[in-house]
């Protein structure tokens, strides 16, 4: 959008010519490189990889309010020091407006066969029949009472269904990509052929309100439906069938836009198991609704069976693969401490104890063999051992991914470094975060190389626990003092938390 449109969008919900359009796309660029840009340059679009994608022709360059702009998208709510992270990944960014040449679609390279644009949906639905379609978003895997419901509204409507999976930014996102594409298929597989059809649509889940359903019903009239489910994702679930005032508003405001947009908006339903029928129906006000993925989860990572009357085999199978319990999943044992505190003895032991279970492979990254085979060039400045960390945590994710055990011994003294190797982790598997609490005093007494006197001396500086900070967690999962510890004995306490959370 040149600089009228992106205006006229904040001002109206409408681009300059009276076309409805209900938030501003732009394109955000640093200072230095708006300034460089002139009228009727031409900018290359490139993705990650380089590859060209399209051509703006540039119209327009200025700076936007952000703060306005926030304000209109969220409210007059939303905190102005959370504008630049909620807009722009800039710190002071410029907008640069003009028209667009498309040369190529992004390059995918999974599910090329369920990847139909606009026209060959249309083409599809044409040679089905299909007049009337709902669109269905998602960004979680659906069971039986969401099946219910579609069959229900679908039935009622006397309309086909159009399922796409929504991506969510990492905050919000209940699965991975693959394996909600996988829950999807066999999702629609469970319905005729000629009731459902699943398409992956590049559309990004924006979460802004009633505007950012808008421009959901925009893309979804572009793509031949009719309807659009609007799901109440306001509330957490399992949650009682209770209609609030800002849904309601959010559904009306949309039935008042259907003229324009020409989509039926048509409100999530809650469903409840009727025991003698044994088969979901709509519940009443007040009654908690099965719809419930987060439950499934929940059974699946306790290793508990999952009741047949709340999903179905294909879809559990294809969550199985991503939702393990605690004996099958990778972990992480994450052992932080000053130096000579211990943490590489138990390393060292917890590492053959978990080989001697011979149910997962497991990898040792102690701090000196990573120093030595992964950040030889790195010093020992804080921005240098907060890397040091994060490419250990980069590792060890790998690692935990692909159900392995990765027991890590770094000194670790800064809690920003070892929150991003936990939340790195985290997503794949456990991660365990011990600290060997022994204080400086013993680890001195100890001082194996001989650092601590020569730090004391002068000879070195920056060492952790002398003259740079070593930072205690605030929550690990264990502390453990080596003082009058054996390793054996220390390493006990490990063995028994890890029986205790179910990872051995």
């Amino acid at each position: 959008m040149c600089r009228d449109d992106y205006e006229s969008v904040l001002d109206n919900m409408k681009l300059a010519d009276g076309t409805v359009w209900p938030l501003p796309i732009c394109l955000g660029v640093d200072e230095e490189f708006a300034k460089s840009l002139d009228t009727g340059e031409c900018v290359a679009m490139r993705d990650a990889e380089g590859f060209m994608l399209a051509v703006l022709t540039v119209g327009e360059v200025w700076q936007p309010d952000l703060e306005r702009e926030a304000k209109v998208i969220w409210g007059d709510a939303v905190e102005a020091d959370s504008v630049n992270a909620s807009l722009s990944s800039l710190e002071n960014p410029w907008y640069v407006g003009g028209r667009i040449e498309g040369l190529a679609f992004p390059q995918r390279y999974d599910f090329t066969d369920i990847r139909l644009t606009p026209a060959q949906v249309h083409r599809y639905f044409s040679q089905k029949g299909w007049r009337k379609v709902i669109g269905v978003q998602a960004g979680r895997p659906l069971h039986r009472a969401d099946r219910a419901m579609l069959e229900e509204i679908a039935n009622e409507e006397g309309a086909s269904i159009l399922l796409s999976p929504l991506m969510f930014p990492s905050m919000y996102s209940s699965v991975d990509h693959f394996t909600l594409v996988r829950c999807m298929q066999e999702f629609v597989g469970t319905f005729p052929r000629n009731k459902a059809l699943l398409n992956l649509m590049p559309w990004f889940e924006r979460k802004m309100g009633p505007k950012g359903a808008l421009l959901r019903a925009i893309v979804n009239k572009n793509y031949g439906c009719t309807h659009m489910l609007v799901w109440d994702s306001g509330k957490a679930e399992p949650r009682l069938n209770v209609l609030t005032d800002e849904f309601q508003a959010h559904i009306d405001w949309l039935v008042e836009q259907k003229d324009v947009t020409g989509i039926v908006p048509i409100k999530e339903r809650c469903m409840v198991l009727d025991e003698g029928r044994k088969e979901y129906v709509s519940s009443e006000s007040g009654k908690l609704c099965a719809n419930d993925h987060n439950g499934i989860v929940s059974l699946l990572t306790r290793g508990k069976e999952v009741p047949e009357w709340m999903s179905f085999p294909g879809v559990l199978d294809a969550l199985k693969k991503t939702y393990k319990p605690p004996s099958k999943q990778g972990f992480c044992l994450f052992l932080t401490g000053l130096s000579g505190a211990g943490k590489s003895t138990m390393a060292k032991v917890l590492y053959v104890k978990m080989l001697e279970l011979n149910d997962r492979p497991v990898t040792l990254l102690d701090g000196d063999i990573v120093r030595t085979n992964l950040s030889s060039e790195l010093d020992f400045s804080k921005e240098h051992r907060n890397l040091n960390v994060t490419r250990i945590g980069f590792v060890a994710s790998e690692i935990v991914k692909n159900g392995g055990i990765a027991v890590c011994a770094p000194i670790a003294p800064y809690p920003e470094s070892r929150r991003q190797v936990r939340e790195a982790i985290e997503q794949h598997g456990g991660f365990v975060e011990i600290h060997v609490s022994t204080p400086l005093e013993v680890c001195e007494q100890r001082d194996r190389k001989g650092i601590y006197a020569k730090a004391r001396a002068g000879v070195i500086k920056g060492l952790t626990g002398v003259d740079d900070p070593y930072i205690d967690p605030e929550n690990p999962e264990l502390r453990i003092d080596t003082s009058d510890l054996t390793p054996s004995e220390a390493v006990q306490q490990v063995e028994l938390l890890l029986g205790t959370l179910g990872y051995i």
